[in-house]
């Protein structure tokens, strides 16, 4: 029975993304080369050789692994919403986080969870352009020194 659940949140999952990807991004103004119109595909991170999938569970190899739980704000609809939650690493390197993964990112005193739609570099270092992806505007640059995870797993 377990495994079935387990399978049914992947395949909720993988439609989600599919739902998602049709979502529009104003391109009429971009704030970056690199916008798209359309949600890119987060990098994947697990190969099949670092899932097991036993009569009773599932085991997943990641290593520093973090639980993460989101709030339902809307803006990351349908993709996040109240009883999603997610696995997460902390990235060491800016290169570890790509066009499409989701990330955790402190702005102030709040933690903010959106897509990166693109990336770069300036005088201040690495940073990344993040968009919910129920909203119509981005979150303007966030700097690798403010991630905090990028998600590598979506349970439903």
């Amino acid at each position: 029975m377990a495994v079935l659940v387990l399978i049914l949140a992947f395949l909720t999952g993988f439609l989600s993304y599919y739902a998602v990807s049709s979502v529009y991004i104003d391109t009429e103004k971009p704030f970056l080369i690199g916008l798209v119109n359309n949600i890119e595909q987060p990098t994947s991170r697990l190969s099949e050789n670092d899932i097991t999938i036993l009569p009773d569970k599932v085991i997943l190899n990641i290593k520093d692994a973090v639980l993460g739980r989101y709030a339902d704000t809307g803006s990351m609809l349908p993709t996040l919403g109240e009883n999603t939650k997610g696995i997460r690493i902390k990235p060491s390197s800016p290169e570890q986080i790509r066009i499409g993964d989701i990330i955790t990112f402190r702005e102030g005193n709040t933690l903010v969870v959106h897509r990166v739609v693109a990336k770069g570099e300036d005088e201040q270092g690495f940073y990344f352009v993040t968009k919910g992806d129920n909203n119509q505007e981005t979150d303007g640059k966030v700097y690798f020194q403010d991630v905090e995870y990028v998600i590598v797993v979506l349970v439903y």
